[in-house]
């Protein structure tokens, strides 16, 4: 008897080519199984032409597809999971996390700019205060504008003769995943500019049951898992969200040995605080518990290094954004 699974998302080329990636892992490795999308329009897509630190930040692109796990409308939820607030509601878990692609940042210019050849003043577009900070630590001269909308709609205003952009930030990962990489300009270095915890990473969400976790164990790649649980736990120990200049990246070398990089802003890009720590970990038994918990250490590392006074300071100021 075929099983029928339904599979929400966001509606951008982006969501529905990552619940396409997922439907065809799903349907291979499940005979019995056959997938439908589902299409969820979220408070971030609604709100577009808004900052996203002026509205909040968490959940802004997952919690309609929350809600309808939780009402059983939906079996599972597809996300970038950079976008996946680090607090999953009760009764829900993340399931899986499919292995990632270059997590890297990259720049997207109409003109052919890199970093290091942006005129002084140039204006650039990205709606991260994690990228606006690291930007103006780097590069103080530039002119940071907000920029909204999914992957083809920023690809699209880079590229956009009569608007205000010489270039844009965005994840390499979904031009990739998108075919365009032909688009990128320049590749940005973990040194300049550090990714979000979980970019390039896919994740799974489902109810907290045995079923549906059974049903999508196969998809989790361990070493992306371990990677992301040392990096999410980095930002939650400081707060968490999206509108906080926080980023991590977590590498799983040898099988063992996890290498976590931590880095907090201030908004203005004057001051950059960053930690690095080393777990040894166990071939499997508690190394999700033990990325997790060095991720923390992380966090108090960087607290006692000034790091709670920078993240107080953005969130006053993105609260002063949605006044």
């Amino acid at each position: 008897m075929t099983r029928l699974i339904r599979l929400g998302t966001r509606d951008s080329r982006l969501a529905l080519w990552q619940t396409e990636y997922v439907r065809a892992r799903l349907e291979k490795d499940r005979a019995d199984t056959r997938c439908q999308t589902v299409v969820i329009t979220t408070t971030g897509d609604r709100l577009k032409d808004t900052a996203l630190p002026a509205i909040g930040g968490k959940g802004l692109f997952t919690a309609e597809l929350e809600m309808a796990l939780g009402d059983g409308s939906i079996d599972l939820a597809v996300h970038s999971l950079k976008d996946l607030p680090t607090q999953v509601p009760s009764g829900l878990a993340v399931g899986a996390v499919l292995a990632r692609v270059d997590p890297s940042d990259v720049l997207v210019s109409r003109m052919g700019f890199t970093l290091a050849s942006l005129p002084v003043g140039a204006r650039v577009g990205t709606s991260s205060t994690r990228r606006k900070a690291q930007l103006l630590a780097h590069r103080a001269d530039l002119k940071v504008l907000d920029v909204r909308g999914n992957a083809d709609t920023r690809l699209r205003k880079a590229h956009d003769e009569r608007g205000p952009y010489d270039a844009i930030v965005v994840a390499r990962a979904a031009l990739e995943r998108l075919g365009e990489l032909w688009a990128v300009s320049d590749l940005l270095p973990e040194e300049i500019m550090l990714p979000a915890p979980g970019q390039g990473a896919l994740a799974v969400e489902c109810r907290n049951e045995g079923v549906s976790l059974d049903l999508v164990r196969g998809l989790n790649d361990f070493a992306t898992d371990v990677e992301t649980r040392a990096e999410r736990s980095f930002l939650d120990a400081l707060g968490g969200g999206c509108a906080v200049p926080v980023a991590a990246r977590g590498r799983l070398e040898g099988g063992t040995r996890l290498r976590i990089s931590g880095r907090v802003c201030a908004v203005d890009g004057s001051r950059q605080i960053d930690v690095v720590g080393d777990v040894v970990l166990p071939a499997r038994g508690d190394a999700r518990r033990l990325a997790e918990e060095a991720g923390r250490a992380l966090a108090v590392e960087a607290r006692s290094k000034g790091a709670g006074e920078l993240l107080e300071k953005a969130r006053s100021a993105g609260e002063g954004l949605g006044a």
